[in-house]
């Protein structure tokens, strides 16, 4: 399923409200006088580096940021490299996007909307990608389909059915909080259109009203609320919330719904040689499908034009596989979509998702080694829920019983803009075994649909920030293999010895080098250098 869900936070009142969405030559490493030490980031970040904080320098800027500006003010200059083909298998992307207009891959071997597969290689009309979903957007979650086959006999059932019953009470009890939440902040609203007059009222109208009736005494401290948390006026709050119940009401009405069925390709999805189905229009269908785009500004938004982001790569092409839906993606589909990039010159592929249940894991694995066997990266986030991933399950993976299958998969752990304890973020699993490196994914600004921006959190956001880096150093350095590429990234990150809050949770402190194998932060920079010294 998506990596990311916008749980809201910061409206609660106590009384009332309750809401659970050095020089060029040399490698960097840790500096010589010590990252660990140095004085922490104590300023506000300008609005500037708030949109930018993922290209920043830990060593000049104190902020665990990539050192991609770095790289391509001392490194890259103008240099442009080798165009290298960056597939993003994800939900669909605005391919009209102005920030991605120009950088999106297109078929050459294919004749647009002819009719014909024109390249003999199983898909028509497949222009910029394939959309393995066709028309669908809602789905199921895989271990609701699980419980939906009746196979009581099935792997993992009575924990599916464990999980459902759980999950099922967290949701519906969220949903009636919120509903509370929302009545709650509409009525404070109209008392207070009433106490000032004004129905666009300021938080200055506001604090200056004196008043003795209770109601209006609890419609401004519920405002107030808002307002010290972030929230500029209560049309704000009441969005905000609104937004939260059509997300808890997806997951209720479509991903928990056992009757549910979102597919509408009309394929045998346990038939792996069943394929061709879909259709090439690789775009969002609704306005709120805003993952893709989001995921695929990271890596490769135009850098420079005075729009709103700029990617981590300068020379890359963006292949679009909708192959994410609204739930938990398909094995098959993620399998297919793997072999179809490959297939179709892709050097590196980000996968900005993952589920705890996989039927066809197999499937998805062997996609993985066929990428590992064809000199492709694959760049996985390592998932939101806070678990450390050598423990609890997470898919895809590269490997069975942590012998590997590939030595160009990536699998990647969030970081938040703060140095410190607090450098982790809170929803980022972690694992010493099967966690590679941690880069920027909290509140990350890129493109979403309709030529819009925005910032989002999620490990989705931290893998695509290492796919671009993969993309820059394939297209700078284009003789090192995939597996170089990745070697270099995960031994040219930043070690860091200080330790953590882990899961958000303040009282599980753990060093940072034993949340992933290498106990570093990606680091541009210093993968460009290492890689210009590998003949």
């Amino acid at each position: 399923m998506k990596m990311t869900y916008r749980l809201i936070v910061g409206l609660s009142l106590a009384t009332s409200l309750f809401v659970g969405c050095g020089g060029a030559a040399d490698i960097l490493s840790t500096p010589i006088e010590n990252i660990d030490t140095s004085p922490l980031k104590v300023t506000e970040l300008t609005e500037d580096e708030k949109k930018n904080w993922g290209h920043l320098d830990l060593e000049k800027d104190t902020v665990p940021g990539m050192a991609v500006d770095r790289a391509y003010e001392e490194l890259i200059k103008n240099k442009k490299g080798k165009k290298i083909i960056v597939a993003v298998i994800d939900s669909g992307i605005d391919i009209d996007h102005e920030d991605l207009d120009d950088v999106i891959w297109t078929n050459k071997d294919e004749i647009p909307n002819n009719g014909k597969d024109d390249d003999k290689n199983g898909y028509v009309d497949d222009i910029h990608g394939w959309n393995f979903l066709g028309e669908a957007y809602d789905e199921q979650l895989e271990y609701v389909r699980l419980l939906a086959s009746g196979n009581t006999s099935a792997p993992r059932y009575a924990e599916a059915q464990a999980k459902y019953d759980e999950d099922y009470q967290l949701w519906t009890g969220r949903k009636t909080q919120y509903d509370q939440i929302y009545q709650q902040i509409v009525s404070a609203d109209e008392t207070l259109v009433k106490a000032t007059g004004k129905k666009d009222y300021t938080k200055e109208d506001v604090n200056a009203i004196k008043s003795d009736d209770q109601a209006v005494q609890q419609a401004v401290g519920i405002a107030q609320y808002m307002y010290s948390n972030g929230i500029e006026s209560m049309a704000d709050a009441k969005k905000e919330i609104k937004d939260g119940l059509e997300s808890i009401n997806e997951r209720l009405n479509y991903n928990l719904n056992k009757t549910f069925s979102g597919r509408k390709t009309n394929d045998n999805i346990n038939d792996l040689s069943d394929i061709g189905y879909g259709n090439g229009n690789v775009k969002h269908v609704k306005k709120s499908e805003a993952h893709g785009t989001h995921v695929a500004g990271i890596i490769a938004a135009e850098r420079n034009n005075g729009k709103g982001a700029n990617g981590v790569a300068n020379n890359v092409e963006v292949m679009a596989l909708r192959t994410v839906p609204n739930g938990d993606e398909y094995d098959k589909d993620v399998a297919l979509a793997i072999r179809y990039a490959v297939d179709n010159g892709a050097k590196v592929i980000n996968g900005s998702f993952g589920k705890s249940f996989s039927p066809h894991a197999e499937w998805v694995r062997d996609a993985i080694k066929y990428a590992s066997d064809n000199d492709v990266v694959f760049v996985h986030a390592a998932g939101n829920d806070s678990n450390n991933v050598d423990v609890e399950p997470n898919f895809p993976d590269d490997n069975v019983n942590f012998v590997e299958v590939s030595d160009t998969y990536i699998r990647v752990g969030s970081l938040t803009q703060k140095y410190g304890s607090k450098m982790v973020s809170g929803f980022s699993n972690y694992g010493k075994k099967n966690v590679d490196v941690f880069a920027p994914g909290s509140a990350v600004y890129s493109t979403t649909p309709e030529n819009e921006y925005d910032f989002k959190g999620g490990t989705s956001m931290a893998a695509p920030g290492v796919a671009g880096i993969a993309a820059l150093i394939r297209s700078q350095y284009p003789n090192l293999s995939a597996a170089q590429v990745k070697q270099v990234i995960v031994d040219s990150g930043l070690p860091l010895t200080t330790k953590v809050v882990v899961g958000g949770d303040a009282s599980n402190v753990k060093p940072f080098a034993d949340l992933s194998k290498s106990g570093k932060i990606a680091n541009a920079y210093n993968a460009l250098i290492m890689a210009s010294k590998i003949k």
